[in-house]
């Protein structure tokens, strides 16, 4: 059956080509991205108000704990590609010169086959699985109890007879590293083709990651750097950088895969 499926799959991924891109091509998806958010600011700027509340309330929550503050935030980051599906049906209209509206974001949020709702819950197993692994790693091995974000630099960051912090980089790049490969294109697919399996989307999403590693790492690099600096501002630069992203993101997919029909 699993043997099947997989056959499925990959047959799925294969009527997709992978186009050539060249290294600073991502460059280009984040100006297309800013400007489906200046075309279509209302709906965007809504989508990053509501994530950037839910940093912050992550943050709330887990300020006098820091140890599982750096978890769940990280954790936040990784299902960050299905939360973004609003924001891909705003700049799917705005390429088919269509008006972008709430209502579009909405029913995109309906289930309609299971399948956003299927890699929805698995990205969420694994930022949980993520967040659970970082507590555990920090709290037993942290060379005092880490409680406050001064805490994690004193005792773990700038620690020089532990690893820990070296560790813990590490183990966080182990499962970031296939999670992004498998949600570089995976969720933006999944939208625009109903013909296309959960599996089979991520297959795809391979296949454009070892097809073209380089301008991938590049759009990694400038990721986790936008990141940086919403989170440098509090969370407030979320409500910009979060959809700015999102809109990058589709066009990343509408540039890297080629359709057969």
């Amino acid at each position: 059956m699993h043997f099947l499926e997989t056959e499925t799959a990959l047959r799925q991924s294969r009527q997709f080509g992978v186009k050539p891109v060249p290294v600073l091509r991502p460059l280009g998806w984040l100006a297309r991205g800013w400007q489906d958010l200046m075309r279509c600011p209302g709906p965007s700027l809504a989508h990053g108000l509501l994530l950037a509340a839910l940093g912050a309330l992550i943050f709330i929550l887990a300020r006098h704990h820091f140890w599982l503050l750096a978890g769940a935030f990280s954790g936040f980051l990784l299902v960050a590609p299905i939360l973004a599906t609003g924001l891909y049906v705003i700049s799917r209209d705005i390429e088919h010169g269509r008006t972008p509206s709430f209502g579009a974001i909405l029913k995109a949020w309906r289930p309609r086959d299971g399948r956003m709702v299927v890699f929805g819950v698995l990205l969420a197993f694994a930022g949980t699985g993520w967040v659970l692994t970082s507590a555990s790693l920090i709290t037993g091995f942290a060379a005092a109890p880490i409680l406050e974000p001064i805490d994690f630099v004193r005792h773990v960051v700038l620690n020089e007879e532990s690893h820990l912090f070296e560790a813990w980089l590490a183990l966080g790049a182990v499962l970031a590293a296939p999670l992004f490969a498998s949600t570089l294109i995976a969720v933006p697919l999944l939208l625009d083709r109903d013909d296309v399996g959960v599996l089979g989307a991520v297959f795809t999403s391979w296949r454009v990651v070892m097809a073209y590693p380089a301008p991938v790492a590049l759009w990694a690099a400038l990721i986790m750097l936008l990141t940086l600096v919403g989170m440098a501002s509090l969370m407030l630069g979320f409500i910009v950088v979060l959809p700015w992203l999102g809109h990058a993101s589709w066009h990343a997919y509408r540039d890297l895969v080629s359709h057969s029909d």
